[in-house]
């Protein structure tokens, strides 16, 4: 089966191309945020943790996060094969990722890097927020995620560039023609959709 992390800046349409490959391969998008809402909302022991945190307004521990993607790697729709998007986030995370892999005879086959000029991000944020009434969505906000994005990821996506694992892909355009520049790439891999 099929292990992937994607990534991409705020806005570059990551969640969109997620649920696309996650059907094409077979194999469930799994989204950090997504594990922390459904954690919080079935009040699970690792949920009411992670609600203090959040709620007090810290960051969720590097080792609560890996216990809650440990947690759902576990099931059984992700045993065989996942999409994760939003973790690792730090390095630490990338090295227990491994190591967690490892364990079970497994490792990543590539991560996708969705890349997109960061004006044209910034515009399409701008105008999600204007067309949904976000107030919130300020131009400094967006670019302020955007910088906070860089700044975090780009050690990251160093090291999965050295492990070979990097796939970089022009993430603007048409949803369909990403989807296919992502496709062909994994083909390029010799990863291939479920028939």
């Amino acid at each position: 089966m099929t292990r992937l992390l994607i990534v991409g800046p705020p806005g570059a349409g990551k969640g969109t191309q997620a649920a696309r490959l996650a059907a094409a391969y077979g194999i469930p998008a799994i989204a950090t945020g997504d594990i922390f809402r459904h954690n919080i909302a079935d009040k699970t022991p690792l949920g009411i943790e992670v609600k203090a945190i959040v709620d007090a307004g810290d960051y969720v521990p590097d080792s609560l996060t890996n216990a809650l993607v440990t947690s759902r790697l576990d099931e059984e729709d992700a045993r065989d094969g996942f999409l994760l998007d939003g973790y690792p986030r730090t390095l630490d995370q990338v090295s227990y990722l491994d190591d967690l892999l490892a364990s079970k005879g497994q490792a990543l086959d590539a991560v996708i890097r969705l890349v997109a000029d960061q004006e044209e991000v910034v515009s399409r944020l701008r105008k999600r927020a204007i067309d949904q009434g976000r107030v919130d969505d300020s131009e400094a906000a967006i670019r302020h995620r955007q910088e906070v994005y860089a700044r975090e990821t780009t050690p990251l996506i160093d090291v999965y560039r050295e492990k070979g694992l990097l796939i970089e892909v022009d993430g603007l355009g048409e949803i369909d023609d990403v989807s296919t520049r992502i496709s062909e790439a994994l083909a390029a891999r010799q990863i291939a959709p479920v028939a």
